[in-house]
């Protein structure tokens, strides 16, 4: 089966609401490619005014985090279905820098993970070895480790509809790389990790994204890998290069 690329921007804490709706302004002829899901994941505050900034586009609305309860007594925090009904599409799950600094462990993102899909999100599932880890070449069972431990007691129906991002923490704001055959290496191992876990179809369905400095040079040869269904962009997303990976 053809797997359908997603591209997906991680604005991280950047953009006010106003500059938000200036860059979906400047970005909307840029990402056309109806070939590719295009998916803006924003600043809560964005969510709004971006979901409106894009309608009649091809561009979907994800965003960064959220708290397991739907409502409650949770300062400052915002729930899934809140979202949901803002018009967010997907959610980014166990970013590195959601683990590292604020120390969400692989419990919370399981149960992460299930809320999303019980109120109806898409799940962009990120998975990650550290430079340490990469140098004593265990990052395989890490990897592995994370995975499995997240997606406890998740369905195959829903893995199916998740997406994983594969984000080598070395690589993140760095400008490092991953080559794409190292890429393609650990893409195809967590492929072959849901075969286990799952089955053939369900492995063969999910998408798996490389994330870590892709940019608009290196995009079209980390997407040309068959285990590389498509790209979670940093830095670039913010800027007229992340249409030039779109349509890499």
């Amino acid at each position: 089966m053809s797997r359908r690329r997603i591209i997906a921007g991680n604005w991280k804490m950047n953009k006010t609401p106003s500059e938000a709706v200036a860059l979906c302004a400047e970005l909307k002829d840029l990402v056309k490619n109806d070939a590719v899901d295009v998916v803006y994941c924003v600043p809560a505050i964005d969510i709004v005014p971006v979901v409106d900034a894009v309608k009649g586009t091809n561009v979907l609305v994800g965003a960064e985090n959220f708290y397991i309860e739907d409502k409650g007594a949770f300062t400052g925090e915002i729930s899934a279905p809140m979202l949901k009904d803002a018009g967010v599409t997907y959610i980014i799950i166990g970013h590195s820098e959601r683990r590292d600094i604020f120390g969400e462990n692989d419990i919370l993102i399981n149960a992460k993970v299930k809320k999303a899909f019980a109120a109806g999100l898409k799940p962009i599932l990120c998975c990650g070895e550290s430079l340490a880890l990469r140098k004593a070449g265990t990052y395989a069972d890490w990897i592995k480790r994370q995975i499995t431990w997240d997606l406890d007691g998740v369905t195959a129906d829903q893995v199916k509809d998740l997406v994983i991002a594969y984000e080598p923490i070395w690589a993140i704001g760095t400008g490092e790389t991953a080559t794409a055959d190292q890429a393609q290496e650990v893409c195809k191992m967590i492929r072959d990790l849901i075969a286990e876990l799952y089955d053939a179809p369900t492995a063969e369905a999910v998408r798996i994204q490389y994330g870590g400095s892709m940019n608009a040079g290196n995009a079209a040869e980390l997407l040309s890998k068959p285990d590389i269904d498509g790209g979670l962009i940093g830095g670039a997303s913010l800027k007229a290069d992340f249409g030039k990976i779109v349509n890499a």
